[in-house]
C-alpha cells in the first residue's frame, strides 16, 4: 500500500498566526515557499534542511543557495563592506567573503518586515532559491507555484497581489571593482561605480 501524499497548507502573510506557523515549520527543517521581497522563494533554515531543499529543487550538491539574513546575521557569516551594509535592506544579493575563510556566500538582507521577523524569531538565516526545478524557468505566480509544488512542500505563504516577479540584483563583492552577476530589482549603479 502506498502512502498518500499530503497537500500543503496555504497560509497568508497578513493573517495572525502565519508568522508563528512559518517559524515552527522552518525550525522543523521543513522547506516552505515564502513571499520574499523580490519573487517567491523555496526557503529552509540554514543547516541540515539544505538536503531537503536540494531534494525539492532537484539541485545537485555543488551549486550553493543564497542566504536571507538580518544584517546582524549577515555580519556573523561574512565580511560586509560598508557600502553594501548601507544599501541593505533591499533587493540586493551580494557575494561576500566568509569570515571563517571558507570561501564565499551570496547573502541578502530583505526589505520585508515579515521576513525580517521570521529571521529574528528563528534566530537563524535561511536558504532561499527561486521556485522551480533546477534548470527550468522560475515560477512567479502563486497559483502556478501551488499547483506545481503542493505535494512537495508542507506550506506556502501567500504575499500581496503585487508580489514581485523580478529577482534580486546579484553582485560579486569579492572583485575590485564589484562585478554585476545578474540584473534585477535593485539599481546597483552606485555600488558598481557607474
Amino acid at each position: 500500500m502506498t502512502k498518500e501524499l499530503e497537500e500543503a497548507e496555504v497560509l497568508y502573510k497578513q493573517v495572525p498566526g502565519t508568522l508563528e506557523r512559518t517559524v515552527k515549520l522552518l525550525q522543523e527543517d521543513k522547506v516552505v515557499v515564502l513571499p520574499c521581497d523580490t519573487i517567491y522563494g523555496l526557503c529552509a533554515k540554514v543547516g541540515p534542511a539544505e538536503q531537503a531543499l536540494r531534494s525539492v529543487k532537484y539541485r545537485g550538491e555543488t551549486k550553493p543557495f543564497l542566504i536571507l539574513a538580518t544584517l546582524e546575521q549577515a555580519k556573523k557569516i561574512c565580511i560586509v563592506p560598508k557600502d553594501v551594509e548601507e544599501a541593505w535592506p533591499c533587493a540586493l544579493t551580494a557575494i561576500l567573503t566568509n569570515k571563517d575563510g571558507s570561501g564565499t556566500t551570496a547573502v541578502r538582507v530583505p526589505a520585508d518586515n515579515f521576513l525580517q521577523e521570521v529571521l529574528t524569531r528563528l534566530g537563524s538565516s535561511i536558504y532561499s532559491t527561486s521556485v522551480n526545478e533546477s534548470g527550468y524557468i522560475s515560477i512567479t505566480n502563486i497559483t502556478d507555484i501551488i499547483f506545481a509544488f503542493k505535494y512537495r512542500v508542507p506550506a506556502f505563504v501567500v504575499g500581496s497581489e503585487k508580489q514581485g516577479t523580478v529577482p534580486s540584483t546579484l553582485i560579486d563583492c569579492t572583485t575590485e571593482p564589484y562585478t554585476l552577476v545578474r540584473c534585477g530589482q535593485y539599481d546597483a549603479s552606485a555600488l558598481l561605480g557607474l
